[in-house]
């Protein structure tokens, strides 16, 4: 099992920048496929981004692509999200994953989750 913990979000005007920060602690975090999932108010949770164990593999969602990059230190037992040129609709809780495969993690299918961080994107 693998506990995670979700930091960095915070209240960010549009067009600004912001880095989430995902720490992980229990078995061996290198073993995970690791992503970014979010949850607007009244919306279900959606897949924004993945990341494989060695930092070779990286999948988005469509509506982040350019905008938002993943990144892994496994030697930090972390996993970021670098989000730029943030947009109003980019408001949500942010929510850590990790999986067994690549697939898995982007189903949001057999994964653990993190408690969440509060992004809030204003005018």
């Amino acid at each position: 099992q693998v506990q995670l913990a979700e930091s960095g979000g915070g209240l960010v005007q549009a067009g600004d920048s912001l880095r989430l920060s995902c720490a992980a602690s229990g078995r061996t975090f290198g073993n995970y496929f690791m992503g970014w999932f979010r949850q607007a108010p009244g919306k279900e949770r959606e897949f924004v981004a993945a990341i494989s164990r060695d930092n070779m593999i990286r999948k988005y969602a469509d509506f982040v692509k350019g905008r938002f990059t993943i990144s892994r230190d496994n030697a930090e037992n972390t996993v970021y999200l670098q989000m730029n040129s943030l947009k109003l609709e980019d408001t949500a809780v942010y929510y850590c994953a990790a999986g067994i495969s690549l697939r898995t993690v982007v189903a949001g299918e057999s994964v653990y989750w993190g408690q969440g961080t509060q992004v809030t994107v204003s005018s």
